[in-house]
């Protein structure tokens, strides 16, 4: 995926079951070890000299079939994205701040004045076919992602600071005006104009742009609405990246060769095999030495930590769980989420209720080795000043929400409360499949908001599949009241992708004239002054906890298992791109 925010990283989005397990009796002590264990695990495995050849097994933690969808501008999902990171290389490489740099296979140039920026492809950077890549296949994915036929999850009013995408996206022009290529089709330069100038352009996953590539040679003549069912896209894609795919088992493995054609030469590896495996297998094969490259399930990490021939590299990533509270539709025809003012969930201190009476930090400390926690605010502290290290975000607090709910007029009758008007309240909350720990810590929340005497459902009675969930969500399944995700963010840290008016993947619907405002200062000329930048930023997490329409909930260390006999495997921006590992560092020792 794209982590261009908006796109693949704000965007980005879908995320991972949140981890947590049943009630048990754990010590603190030894969770709090735990939690200190992983926060000096090294970023990287030490380096050493590789030799050439050997297959790396790559585990994909999931407990659902991937959907195999091999397009970034297409793609929604991470494990999808995961599955395809051997072949996926984005434009450009950036350094530990995720800066853009000029060292990968596209430079960049951003001119403020004319209010431009000049991408331009290096020669030599080639599909898995042989085929340079060009200025047409930069400028192409803007029309995957903006033609509506293609339903692309990723579109954003963030692209449509280009000129001309609104324009193609509703229609009204055949072309987009504001993409120039000033070599033609086949050179190597695009340029893109821009209404204004944005202040996180300099950063990867800023969402104004995109920051991949798509093969236009070989996907021009597939009309848009069945691009995402083609073979060109589930069963052949083609990448610019180190390995291309020789072998796709569906929904269960891939298997990856080197491209021959790699821009920076032979990668190390004669194949890479990318294979699902459930969350509750995963402990195992890590013991059994079975994957070579596996991410540990935080509430099994006691069973793996003493694992022989492995290497533990650790790392927070820029994700986090939340709840969503569905209080809106998204309007297809005016391309923006409308809000329902009579929606179940429509009222601030119900949310704010459901908000104070889960008990993330119980759950998180008890429940996890130690090494998920909970986070107050919808910025991670990853983003530095951006974060409002200030922000309380939702303590658990029963007396708290039981007055909220009081003065709110959510009197009980009987058991459970009833709305202000007196009628019954019934809310219906959805959350994925995952970890064995999934089931126990959704009963475990059921259960707290029923201590307020809130009727809370689980949907149909059960967890659901991960792609079902994502298809309610995006599809504004009626029946869903409130639901539990997560998002894998970009590494710029403006939200408008995700919680902007006219973002697909603002799940809640929620759109309101103040968080507009705040999305746009935050994204405007202004903010090319930094304090005034934090500042909006500050002042949008105090507006986002007090509406409550998502809930922040927690974020975890993710632990990676790495077969001591490998090198080249790091998580520090600078050795990925787009938040994942360059496969063609990685190899077995000598």
């Amino acid at each position: 995926m794209n982590k261009t925010k908006i796109l693949r990283a704000a965007g980005i989005a879908s995320a991972a079951a949140l981890t947590l397990v049943a009630c048990g009796k754990n010590s603190n002590t030894a969770n709090n070890q735990n939690a200190k264990t992983a926060s000096k695990f090294p970023q990287a495995v030490p380096v050493k000299e590789a030799k050439q050849g050997g297959t790396l097994k790559y585990a994909i933690k999931t407990d659902t079939p991937f959907t195999g969808v091999f397009s970034d501008e297409l793609s929604t999902t991470a494990i999808d994205s995961s599955v395809a990171e051997p072949g996926e290389e984005s434009l450009f490489d950036t350094d530990d701040s995720y800066k853009i740099t000029n060292k990968g296979p596209a430079t960049m140039k951003l001119d403020r004045n004319a209010k431009t920026i000049t991408i331009t492809v290096k020669k030599g950077v080639k599909w898995s076919d042989g085929k340079q890549v060009t200025a047409k296949d930069l400028e192409y994915p803007y029309e995957i992602l903006a033609n509506k036929k293609t339903k692309a999850q990723r579109y954003s009013s963030q692209l449509e600071e280009i000129e001309g995408v609104k324009e193609y996206h509703q229609g009204k022009s055949k072309t987009i005006s504001g993409i120039e290529m000033p070599d033609g089709d086949n050179g190597r330069t695009v340029v893109l104009h821009f209404k204004e100038m944005k202040p996180g352009m300099l950063y990867s996953g800023n969402g104004y742009f995109w920051e991949g590539a798509a093969p236009y040679h070989y996907l021009k003549n597939i009309p848009f609405e069945k691009l995402q069912s083609s073979d060109q896209i589930r069963k052949k894609p083609l990448y610019f990246g180190p390995y291309k795919v020789e072998k796709i088992v569906r929904g269960q493995s891939v298997t990856w060769v080197p491209n021959k054609y790699y821009w920076r030469g032979k990668p190390k590896l004669d194949k890479i095999v990318s294979q699902v495996i459930s969350q509750n297998s995963i402990s195992q094969g890590i013991k059994s030495r079975k994957f070579d490259v596996a991410e540990v399930v935080n509430d099994q990490w006691n069973e793996v930590k003493d694992t022989r021939g492995v290497n533990f590299v650790a790392q927070i990533p820029l994700a986090y769980h939340y709840i969503g509270f569905k209080v809106g539709k998204w309007d297809a025809k005016q391309d923006k989420n409308v809000m329902n003012p009579n929606a179940k969930m429509n009222n601030k201190a119900l949310r704010q209720a459901m908000g104070y009476a889960v008990n993330v930090d119980s759950v998180d400390q008890h429940y996890t080795s130690g090494l998920s926690f909970r986070i107050p605010t919808l910025i991670p502290a990853q983003f530095g000043d951006y974060f409002d290290k200030d922000a309380k975000g939702y303590n658990y607090n029963l007396k708290k929400a039981n007055q909220l709910l009081d003065k709110a007029g959510y009197k009980k009758k009987g058991k459970w409360r009833v709305q202000p008007n007196g009628k019954p309240l019934t809310i219906n909350f959805m959350a994925m499949t995952g970890s064995s720990a999934q089931e126990p810590t959704v009963q475990n929340y059921i259960q707290q908001w029923q201590k307020i005497g809130l009727n809370v459902k689980l949907l149909g009675g059960r967890l659901t599949e991960f792609n079902s969930f994502y298809d309610k969500i995006q599809n504004d399944d009626p029946q869903v009241d409130v639901y539990m995700a997560g998002w894998s963010l970009a590494s710029e840290p403006s939200p408008a992708s995700m919680y902007g008016e006219s973002s697909p993947m603002n799940y809640s619907r929620f759109a309101t004239s103040k968080n507009n405002k705040l999305l746009n200062e935050i994204d405007s000329q202004k903010s090319f002054n930094h304090s005034y930048r934090v500042e909006k930023f500050h002042q949008w997490q105090e507006y986002m906890n007090d509406q409550a329409y998502v809930l922040p909930l927690d974020n975890s260390y993710k632990v990676i298992a790495v077969n001591n006999k490998l090198t080249g495997y790091s998580t520090k921006p600078s050795d990925n791109s787009n938040g994942h590992q360059l496969w063609y560092k990685v190899g077995f020792i000598k």
